[in-house]
C-alpha cells in the first residue's frame, strides 16, 4: 500500500467527532463551523438527536479554514470561498492525474 492510499484509509477512519471537539481542536467557534456545515462544506456523519458527528476528514477541513481566516484575515464568507476553491483545485488534480495515467505517462 502506498503512502496516499494510506493517508486516504486513515482519512475514512470509522471514528467519529463531536462538534465541539471539532470547535477545540480547530481554534474556530461553534457557531463558525456551523457556517461551514450551512454552507455545506462539511456535513455531518449522522445527526443525533443531541448533536452531529463528524468524520476525520472534516477536522482537517476546520483546521484549514481557521489557518485560513487568521492567516489572511477572511471573514466566513472568505474562508467559503478559499475552502471551494481549494476543493475545486484538488478535485482537478485528481482528474488530470486519473487522465495521465490513463494514457500511460
Amino acid at each position: 500500500m502506498n503512502e496516499q492510499q494510506s493517508e486516504t484509509n486513515w482519512l475514512d477512519s470509522d471514528n467519529l467527532y463531536p462538534l465541539e471537539y471539532l470547535a477545540e481542536i480547530s481554534g474556530l467557534s461553534i457557531e463558525e463551523i456551523d457556517d461551514l456545515v450551512s454552507i455545506g462544506l462539511i456535513a455531518p456523519s449522522a445527526a443525533t438527536a443531541e448533536r452531529p458527528v463528524f468524520q476525520l476528514c472534516h477536522v482537517l477541513t476546520v483546521k484549514k479554514a481557521r489557518r485560513l481566516r487568521d492567516d489572511f484575515q477572511l471573514n466566513h464568507h472568505g474562508v467559503a470561498l478559499a475552502l471551494t476553491l481549494i476543493r475545486r483545485i484538488d478535485e482537478l488534480q485528481a482528474e488530470l492525474t486519473a487522465l495521465r495515467a490513463g494514457l500511460g505517462r
